[in-house]
């Protein structure tokens, strides 16, 4: 993948991660609706994997840019856009 001319390497579940909200982009993902389609059935819904892989995610691809692509919104889930928003990151 690339970003502004970079290119970025990521892992399977990187991937699958940022698919999932590409396709959903512009609207809020949930926690449980990530681990349904990202990760499988037998996912521990108490795990931080799907915190860990969306720091891992941002810092590839949002660190070193200053707009912003993926943002928390806190008791919610996640939201990929480009738009401004009131996100909680």
């Amino acid at each position: 993948m690339t970003r502004a001319g970079a290119h970025i390497e990521l892992t399977a579940k990187e991937y699958a991660l940022l698919e999932y909200l590409a396709r959903r982009a512009n609207e809020v993902v949930g926690r449980a609706e990530l681990a349904e389609h990202v990760w499988d059935e037998s996912f521990d819904p108490f795990s931080k994997t799907i915190e860990v892989s969306i720091q891992r995610l941002r810092r590839k691809i949002d660190e070193e840019h200053p707009q912003k692509l993926i943002h928390t919104r806190r008791g919610e889930g996640y939201i990929l856009t480009t738009k401004e928003t009131d996100a909680n990151v």
